[in-house]
């Protein structure tokens, strides 16, 4: 299965998602997507839902030497997620993660001005919040946002993403009450690989789409 882009795989993860329209009709559901790419598929899901659009911030940290290399991640609201066993194979330090989690959290302070500017993050406790990203690769920024929301009150986490690798999913799954992929491809090298298009999402792409989602969306 490929798909044609970003809004093609939001579209068809919408009509996944059909069971949740009474809900969203009800207030009840709230749409998040992880930026940048992410957001891009999560506006189709909630233009879809008439549901309100939100982006869910949180940060991988790198490895030492090799920052493209996950050994956890930190979102918004300060939750956090160690791999131990990446720490111990390669031997990190515990002043190198506090370091790691303080250069990514300052990131995230600076791309909430941008993406909400002073607009605040929209309320998720005893609503069902569908978090949303362009696909899932390592599943660490995906986990540690379930465990955020958990933190929130959400009282159910949804994924929906287009494509994700088998093995990643019972990670995905322990953290989350319910999980939509559309593709699980047993040969899988990047996300990217499965788009036609597949191009960059600047930051202004996806402030613009927050702001046009302020219409429908009732907070």
């Amino acid at each position: 299965m490929r798909f044609r882009d970003r809004r093609d795989a939001g579209q068809r993860l919408a009509e996944a998602l059909r069971d949740l329209e009474l809900e969203a009709r009800m207030g009840q559901v709230v749409v998040m997507g992880i930026p940048r790419g992410g957001v891009v598929v999560a506006y189709e899901i909630a233009r879809a839902l008439q549901a309100p659009l939100d982006v869910i911030l949180a940060h991988k940290l790198g490895a030492p030497g090799n920052p493209e290399l996950a050994i956890g991640a930190v979102a918004e609201d300060g939750t956090l997620w160690v791999d131990p066993l990446a720490v111990a194979e390669l031997e990190v330090s515990p002043e190198y993660i506090e370091e790691e989690v303080r250069k990514q959290q300052e990131e995230l302070r600076r791309q909430a001005v941008i993406f909400r500017g002073a607009r605040p993050a929209i309320p998720v406790e005893n609503r069902s919040v569908v978090v949303v990203d362009d696909g899932i690769a390592t599943g660490a920024t995906m986990r540690v946002s379930l465990r955020s929301l958990r933190n929130r009150g959400a009282r159910r986490r949804i994924v929906a993403v287009p494509l994700a690798p088998p093995e990643m999913l019972p990670r995905v799954e322990s953290e989350a009450d319910m999980v939509v992929v559309l593709h699980t491809p047993l040969l899988f090298w990047a996300v990217g690989t499965f788009y036609e298009q597949f191009d960059q999402v600047s930051e202004e792409e996806v402030s613009a789409l927050l702001k046009e989602a302020l219409a429908w969306g009732k907070i």
